[in-house]
C-alpha cells in the first residue's frame, strides 16, 4: 500500500553499501521507522529528503508494517540551521527529544508543528537560542502529557507566590513558605520574569508561542528551568544536549 504524507526526519542511520533507515516523524501516522534504499548514492533522487532535519513530501511503501520511501520532495531545509554548528547542534536535540517522546504509529500533529515551529525560529526569527529552547521544552512537556500548573500556589492557592518556586517532580508552583507541603524532590526559584514566560509558553496561543521577550538573569532562569523539567519528567538526559551545552562553555 502507498501512502503519501509529509515528514521531519529525526535520525538517519547508514545502513548497508548504499541505503539509509530514517526516523521520519509524519503528519498522519505519528513516528514511523522508514527505509530509503539507494539514497546515498551519487544523483539520488531521496539524497535531500533523506537527511535529518529536512521536512518533505513523502510516498510511502507499506508492507507488513515495513515502510520503504518511494518518492519524496523536500519542503523545507532549514539552510540556516544547517549552516551554524551551534544551531544545527540545538535542532539536533529537538530531534532526539522528539523522537524519544514520540510513538510509533500514533499521529501527534501538535507535536509535529511544535518542532517545524521550533526549527523555523532557529532558522529564520530574531530570537535568543536559550528562549526557542526553553519554549520548545516546557511546551513539548505540555502535548506530551506533563503540563504544570502555574496558574497559583498549589498549597496555598496565591496567584503570585513570594517568592516564587518551581517543583520539578510535581510540575507545580509554591511559594517558599509551603515549599515542605508541594512534595519531595527540587524546587527552583523563579527570577526575572521567568514565571510570567512559562505561564505564556503554556497558556498562551500556540501561534504566538516565541511572541515574548526575556533577558539577562530571567532567561538564564527560564532555561534552567524548562531544561530540568523536562529531564526530570523524562527521567534521561540526551546526547545532544551535551553536544550542544559544549557551546556555552
Amino acid at each position: 500500500m502507498h501512502i503519501s504524507t509529509q515528514g521531519l526526519v529525526l535520525r538517519e542511520v547508514n545502513y548497508k553499501e548504499s541505503d539509509k533507515l530514517l526516523t521520519v516523524l509524519t503528519a498522519e501516522g505519528g513516528k514511523r521507522t522508514v527505509k530509503a534504499r539507494g539514497c546515498r548514492r551519487k544523483g539520488s533522487p531521496l539524497a535531500a529528503a533523506a537527511q535529518l532535519l529536512v521536512y518533505s513530501d513523502m510516498t510511502l511503501f507499506e508492507y507488513r508494517d515495513y515502510f520503504t520511501l518511494n518518492e519524496a520532495e523536500s519542503l523545507q531545509q532549514f539552510w540556516r540551521v544547517r549552516s551554524d554548528l551551534e544551531r544545527l547542534s540545538l535542532a539536533s536535540y529537538f530531534a532526539e527529544v522528539m523522537e524519544a517522546v514520540a510513538v510509533e504509529g500514533r499521529p501527534d500533529p501538535p507535536a509535529l508543528s511544535l518542532i517545524l515551529n521550533s526549527l523555523y525560529a532557529l532558522d529564520r526569527l530574531n530570537r535568543p537560542l536559550e528562549l526557542v529552547k526553553a519554549a520548545f521544552e516546557l511546551k513539548l512537556m505540555c502535548l506530551e502529557g506533563y503540563e504544570p500548573l502555574l496558574d497559583a500556589c498549589a498549597v496555598c492557592g496565591a496567584p503570585e507566590p513570594e517568592p516564587p518556586l518551581f517543583h520539578l517532580n510535581e510540575g507545580v508552583l509554591c511559594c517558599a513558605a509551603c515549599r515542605t507541603e508541594a512534595g519531595e524532590g527540587a524546587a527552583v526559584p523563579l527570577e526575572g520574569g521567568a514565571l510570567a514566560a512559562m505561564r505564556h509558553i503554556v497558556y498562551g496561543d500556540p501561534k504566538r508561542l516565541f511572541s515574548f521577550r526575556l533577558e539577562g538573569a530571567g532567561l538564564s532562569c527560564l532555561s534552567h528551568v524548562c531544561q530540568r523539567f523536562l529531564t526530570t519528567q523524562l527521567d534521561r538526559g540526551f546526547r545532544t544536549l551535551d553536544f550542544y551545552q559544549q557551546w556555552g562553555n
